[in-house]
């Protein structure tokens, strides 16, 4: 009998040491914050100051993207249903070679891009988040073209999920 009451301690003892063991840690909720209760977005076509003539479109799919992703919050069908509403205006495009090799020949490529953003509450005057971020991605040289072409189109998809990440942060820790 003694034997059973000990075993009964020892398992309310080890549930008990289960049940403390995870204290603190929670999932985040996408519904709380400065987003509050919204459920979409619209994001625009990016004004494009830079020379690049489809960084702006990779730009729009890496914020709908990561907004969905990170905050749960799905594509508006136009800015009038929208319960969110961003600016967006791409002011630099620049690539620049980092790095060459022995022979003089470029061998690391970086991309920078500069972002102006901010975002609303539908028929909200004052915004939610105003400001400019910027992002980098280094990228290794080639000489075939193609390939070259091929890297620098990944790096645009890096720099706007990067930055996309960043508006995402900004807008949170600015609440």
């Amino acid at each position: 009998m003694k034997a059973i009451g000990g075993r009964i301690c020892h398992l309310i003892l080890l549930l008990l040491l289960l049940l403390s063991a995870g204290c603190g840690y929670r999932v985040t909720n996408p519904q709380t914050g400065c987003l509050g209760s919204a459920r979409t977005v619209w994001v625009p076509f990016f004004t494009n100051e830079s020379i690049s003539p489809t960084a702006q479109t990779v730009l729009r799919r890496a914020f709908y993207d990561e907004l969905h992703a990170l905050r749960g919050l799905y594509p508006a069908e136009s800015e009038a249903r929208a319960d969110l509403v961003m600016k967006a205006r791409l002011v630099t495009y620049a690539g620049t070679t980092v790095s060459y090799n022995s022979l003089d020949q470029a061998f690391f490529n970086s991309l920078a891009l500069d972002v102006e953003l901010e975002i609303a509450r539908a028929g909200e005057l004052s915004p939610l988040w105003k400001g400019q971020l910027h992002g980098t991605h280094q990228y290794p040289s080639n000489s075939d073209l193609a390939k070259q072409r091929n890297a620098e189109e990944q790096a645009v998809e890096a720099v706007a999920r990067n930055i996309a990440h960043s508006f995402i942060s900004a807008l949170e820790q600015s609440y």
